[in-house]
């Protein structure tokens, strides 16, 4: 394509956008009488950043697609171009009790839905004590910090410690297929692990990037998918950790690898150290 990069504009649409959709929590912290195509309950902000994004991103030049786990159709638009895959407010059930959220992307150059394969860059906006974004492209990670519509680098070429410190793991423990409850006793057995999970997957997971460690929101019994999203959680977070060093597995084979079938498929999530993604596929297999 020629002239600006569609690229940057919609890393850098999503970056100007993150203080404003913060701010914006304040007041719609209550639900909306309405589920998301996953069959969850969406709260008055993940609808309002979801519209606000989908302004955004379908007016720049060179994006052709824009889903989100917000809505159940893929929105087209004019001309040719890259497919953002966005989840708008991830960890929103986190509004009333005021804890960690963030938003997740994928820019794909394949329509959606697409594999991991397909992507060009991906990142995550997390809305901590101080609103943060990383971002991956060409094998690369960088760590920003936002403040007004600013993005400022802290850090280049960001790899996960080689020590791995934390490990979070999603669903009810008692819904946890045998094998997988057994690998979880054996991490957390570890002394030198530390148990990290704050319900809002992109804080958990920004938590294995910085320390080094296994984030996993596995198969479940009667949910042998899980719960996270291929296109919008699955694939970007994917996408990153191994651009960052990490592996990434849906339990077999690198979740870049899934075979799409659905926009809204869910896919089994397990990304982290190489050594502990190789361990937990043996248990598995």
């Amino acid at each position: 394509m020629s002239g600006p990069d569609p690229v940057d504009d919609v890393v850098a649409t999503i970056a100007r956008s993150a203080s404003e959709i913060r701010q914006g929590l304040v007041g719609r912290r209550g639900d909306v009488d309405e589920e998301n195509p996953s069959g969850e309950t969406q709260a008055e902000a993940d609808v309002w950043a979801d519209e606000l994004l989908e302004d955004r991103l379908t007016s720049i030049d060179g994006v052709a697609q824009y889903a989100s786990e917000e809505r159940s159709e893929i929105v087209d638009c004019e001309g040719e171009g890259y497919c953002v895959a966005v989840d708008p407010l991830d960890g929103s059930s986190n509004l009333k009790s005021n804890n960690t959220m963030g938003t997740v992307f994928g820019i794909y150059d394949e329509p959606l839905p697409a594999p991991g394969t397909a992507l060009v860059a991906s990142g995550w906006i997390l809305y901590g004590p101080i609103t943060t974004m990383a971002y991956a492209r060409d094998g690369s990670v960088t760590r920003y910090e936002l403040t007004g519509g600013e993005r400022t680098v802290v850090e280049e070429n960001v790899t996960i410690p080689a020590d791995p410190l934390v490990y979070g793991f999603g669903g009810r423990v008692p819904d946890w297929p045998e094998e997988f409850d057994a690998y979880a006793r054996e991490v957390e057995s570890d002394p030198g692990h530390k148990l990290r999970y704050g319900g809002a997957m992109i804080g958990d997971v920004n938590q294995v990037l910085t320390y080094g460690g296994i984030f996993a929101y596995p198969a479940l019994e009667g949910a042998p998918r899980g719960k996270l999203r291929l296109q919008f959680e699955g694939n970007p977070i994917a996408y990153l950790i191994e651009a960052a060093g990490g592996r990434s597995s849906d339990g077999s084979q690198s979740i870049l690898e899934v075979e799409p079938t659905d926009v809204h498929q869910r896919v089994p999530v397990h990304v982290g150290n190489t050594e502990l993604i190789d361990r937990l596929e043996t248990v598995l297999e």
